[in-house]
């Protein structure tokens, strides 16, 4: 009885194991399992693999989302949205019992039509008779001598969405935006050109003032110190707020930085006040309550009233800012990313999606490194990039379970830099321990 016993149990093992090995993993988390044998944490310095390699995932065009990668990799499904035409039409007569038009009600639509061509008609001659726009003739070739320019710098509390008022502006993403305080850990240049008119954008680490109205010194100082010694040598300055913030809970240290930026006008520099994030604000009195409180600092010449994410009244500062400009040769290439741009860009975008999706304070003692940059023969880009951490405890973190939560900021940052520079990118990221000293 025994040895017929043990037989059975052999045997639904082998059907066990044949089983198991025809199960349809999720390639998302098989990729990264490869990686990781042992535990998620538990690799070190030296480990060879890469914890995002976008070359295992396929990856659709740039204008789909993260979201479509992912369930695209999961399985291909046949989707039940898809009608055939017969059958559309069937239900269409059965639900809404739709007639066939009447001969007046074809008549009428045939005029309507007609009326529709003859306004885009005459729209499209009235348009090919006005001169060309400044928009038509970004790229023309600008004589040096009637070349205008101006550089900006944009300063501000941290969080006051200098980030995302530099990308609204420029027109594409050239600085991280998040939530989280202090992202920006350098300047970040962003170039507008249009027409004979160049504005360069200086967005800068946040700085605050003290309740004794000195700088305020944080773990970041080094940067933060930069940042103040470099206000004076810009052309105008944007100082901007959370204006959302200070309704609902006003800081002491943000008042003070507003009233030390506009206490003296300057001759040599222009300044305005930005009050960010109105869309947020639910009753708009409280923007003219906010405004008659600082109305009678002397250093900003004017005020603006803007949404840096959503867009709204930042036209308005941007042709404020192109009548500022003055007569000086430019400073960048209008039509050229270089490669240093490119770069910095990158790192940008991946610290963006970091942020994003971790959201403990270790973010702020990770390191992030650019590691190899490379242009391959069919015109793609292999970016590798590395984030060192001081502890194993927050490289699991970063690295989520399986490699879930790398892989999802991988991807996302793979197809906005893919959207960005026009072409295939190859994201290689790496999350690293960093040495002990002396070990």
């Amino acid at each position: 009885m025994k040895a017929s016993r043990a037989a059975r149990l052999l045997i639904s093992y082998s059907v066990l194991s044949s089983s198991t090995s025809r199960l349809n993993v999720n390639p998302f988390f098989r990729s990264f399992s490869s990686a990781y044998p042992e535990k998620v944490c538990a690799s070190s310095e030296d480990d060879a693999s890469p914890d995002f390699d976008s070359r295992e995932f396929s990856l659709p065009s740039s204008s789909s989302t993260a979201t479509s990668v992912y369930s695209s990799s999961v399985g291909k499904k046949k989707n039940p949205q898809l009608w055939d035409d017969k059958y559309r039409a069937k239900a269409d007569r059965a639900l809404f019992a739709r007639a066939k038009p009447s001969r007046s009600q074809d008549e009428e639509e045939e005029n309507e039509e007609k009326e529709r061509a003859n306004v885009l008609a005459k729209a499209l001659l009235e348009a090919a008779l006005l001169p060309p726009d400044d928009v038509d003739d970004e790229n023309m070739i600008v004589k040096e001598e009637d070349q205008k320019s101006l550089s900006v710098g944009i300063v501000g509390a941290p969080n006051a969405g200098k980030s995302s008022l530099t990308n609204s502006m420029v027109g594409t993403k050239v600085a991280a935006v998040s939530r989280k305080t202090n992202t920006t850990t350098h300047e970040v240049l962003g170039v507008l050109t249009k027409g004979n008119t160049q504005i360069c954008f200086f967005d800068t680490p946040g700085l605050m003032i003290g309740h004794h109205g000195y700088p305020y010194r944080t773990d970041v100082k080094v940067r933060v110190e930069s940042a103040w010694s470099s206000i004076d040598l810009y052309d105008l300055l944007i100082v901007i707020f959370d204006v959302h913030r200070h309704i609902t809970k006003s800081d002491t240290r943000v008042i003070n930085l507003i009233k030390n930026l506009g206490a003296n006008a300057h001759h040599k520099q222009k300044r305005v006040l930005c009050m960010n994030k109105v869309d947020l604000v639910e009753d708009k009195k409280d923007l003219l309550k906010v405004a008659k409180e600082f109305e009678d600092l002397p250093g900003y010449e004017r005020y603006f009233m803007i949404s840096g994410l959503k867009g709204s009244g930042v036209k308005d500062l941007v042709q404020h800012l192109m009548d500022q400009a003055v007569k000086r040769p430019w400073d960048e290439e209008p039509s050229i990313m270089t490669e240093e741009i490119m770069k910095t860009i990158s790192l940008e975008v991946v610290r963006e999606k970091m942020l994003d999706h971790i959201h403990q304070e270790i973010p702020y003692v990770i390191e992030h490194r650019l590691m190899d940059w490379k242009e391959l023969r069919d015109g793609s880009l292999r970016v590798e990039q590395h984030f060192i951490t001081p502890k194993k405890s927050q490289r699991q973190i970063l690295v989520g379970k399986n490699g879930s939560k790398i892989g999802r900021i991988g991807i996302e940052a793979n197809e906005d830099l893919r959207s960005i520079f026009k072409r295939d990118v190859h994201l290689i990221l790496q999350v690293r321990v960093a040495r002990k000293k002396g070990a």
